[in-house]
């Protein structure tokens, strides 16, 4: 103690001095339940976070602790999906009304957008099938995760529950009636909070009644207020649900946007919506003005499988034409001629001309192009081909391009993503970017020239095998759609060839 201390307690009084003593004894009381209290708030917080990981054996579907923040602004009332409404409630159902209910002023687009996998979101098989799985898996923990993009307002008025999910599509159709990716949906975002998982701000009333976002200045409705929305013109309104990071591993699974944001089409200003909401000249709504451009709502894609199951052939064929524009496929370094009895490799060249993402983009449990390559000579007999279909998936060997998720073992998976913890490859062709696969094959001694070399591009959303494992053998056949093929005729020689791309030889492309 100082001086002054000292002083201090010298001309304290005895009344003070008794009471500081009293107090004093009472101290290791306040120590032991302050030390206690401790504890109790130590074990409290422990139980609210992750305990280890997968390598230790213990649950991974754990909460993480940032859920703490699910019922304040700006948190994730709606985990492990990043909606929110505007005070971070759940919202009414009755805010929202039937897209046929659009549909009566802006007919055009209504009918567009039917046909549109956007419309078939929460009612799509495949997607449906594979929810059932995932959510029986996790015990419903990502069930929020995957229905917060394909029905958003299911999710946010509270509707999705875990038996809903795992519910056949006959019955929730009968019983629960859900929309997918609807007009309300889209054009009651009025902001959005990160670029991915889903990150959007649904407001239904933003000014008290029925209120629509979209990209027009000069839009009036007698039915909803109209509020213009630069977010509705560019492509990160897009990245919200099309960037998709694993919830508890951080994997990411699908970067669609992210692929467009790093390629020259984003650094030339052209959009997402440039391409799969081109404009076409006409009305937005039956009373509304004539437009040189309306942005159209077919959303073309690359599923026509799934459209022209579900009876919506022109949709499908909108995703075909569009597949057909995507890639460009060539041989390189043919030998002007080729010797029987000897090897004779060719390469093959994929470019990416016409997506501003990677080629495929996005659910990497599906998405597959591929090579088929063969050879025949002239009297029609296969001498070799490489890329053919067997029991439901591209035969052992293809030269193909997928990317590929792997468990925390290493072991790829082909379904089960939520157990989803690295990237394996991904050698996926960039926007304007080309890839170049060899093919080395013998040619018989006693082939008959000219020999023909067909190289096919081909692309599926999933496989056969994956299909008929979700939803029964031969349920739904998978349709392989030809991007592009080359063909070229090469001449037999007796003389050892040298190497070259003209000579006899003579292509055809398409």
């Amino acid at each position: 103690m100082d001086r002054v201390g000292a002083e201090a307690e010298k001309i304290q009084p005895a009344s003070a001095r008794v009471t500081a003593t009293r107090a004093a004894s009472r101290y290791p009381v306040r120590r032991l339940l302050c030390f206690l209290a401790g504890l109790l708030v130590a074990a409290l917080g422990a139980a609210d976070e992750p305990q280890g990981n997968d390598n230790q054996g213990n649950d991974k579907w754990l909460e993480p602790a940032r859920s703490k923040l699910m019922h304040v602004i700006g948190g994730m009332p709606f985990f492990p999906h990043r909606a929110n409404t505007t005070d971070n409630a759940v919202l009414n159902v009755k805010d929202f009304d039937d897209a046929q209910v659009c549909g009566a002023c802006h007919t055009e687009i209504y009918r567009q957008w039917r046909s549109s996998m956007m419309a078939q979101a929460w009612d799509e098989p495949i997607y449906r099938a594979l929810l059932k799985h995932a959510s029986e898996a996790t015990d419903g923990r990502v069930d929020n995760f995957c229905t917060g993009c394909h029905s958003p307002i299911g999710l946010t008025t509270g509707q999705i529950t875990s038996e809903l999910n795992r519910s056949s599509i006959e019955d929730s159709t009968k019983n629960h009636p859900m929309p997918g990716v609807d007009c309300e949906t889209c054009h009651n975002i009025s902001a959005r909070t990160g670029l991915d998982n889903g990150a959007y701000v649904l407001s239904p009333r933003a000014n008290g009644k029925p209120t629509k976002f979209g990209p027009r200045k000069d839009a009036v409705s007698p039915y909803h207020d109209t509020v213009y929305s630069a977010l509705h013109t560019r492509s990160d309104f897009c990245a919200t649900c099309h960037n998709v990071t694993h919830p508890f591993s951080s994997v990411a699974v699908e970067r669609t946007y992210d692929e467009w944001l790093e390629s020259p089409y984003s650094l030339n200003d052209e959009t997402c919506q440039d391409c799969h909401m081109p404009g076409f000249a006409g009305k937005a709504a039956i009373m509304g003005p004539d437009r040189e451009q309306v942005a159209s709502h077919w959303f073309s894609g690359a599923n026509a499988t799934v459209l022209a199951y579900l009876g919506q052939h022109e949709g499908a064929q909108r995703a075909r034409d569009m597949l057909a524009r995507a890639a460009a496929i060539h041989f390189q370094q043919l030998p002007a001629a080729i010797m029987p009895g000897h090897y004779t490799s060719v390469a093959v060249k994929v470019a990416n001309v016409g997506a501003g993402h990677k080629l495929p983009t996005g659910f990497p449990e599906g998405r597959e192009i591929w090579i088929d390559f063969r050879v025949l000579d002239a009297s029609g007999r296969e001498l070799y081909r490489l890329g053919s279909i067997k029991d439901g998936k591209t035969e052992n060997g293809t030269r193909n391009f997928k990317v590929r998720l792997g468990d925390k073992d290493g072991n790829e998976l082909d379904v089960e993503v939520w157990n989803a913890t690295q990237i394996l490859s991904d050698n996926r062709i960039l926007p304007k970017g080309y890839d170049t696969r060899e093919f080395s094959f013998l040619v018989p001694a006693d082939a008959v020239g000219p020999l023909t070399l067909t190289a096919e591009l081909n692309y599926w959303p999933f496989s056969q095998k994956l299909a008929d494992y979700l939803l029964g053998k031969d349920k739904l056949q998978v349709e392989i759609s030809r991007m592009a093929k080359v063909t070229q005729s090469v001449p037999l020689s007796t003389n050892l060839p040298t190497a070259g791309t003209g000579g006899a030889a003579s292509a055809v492309q398409f």
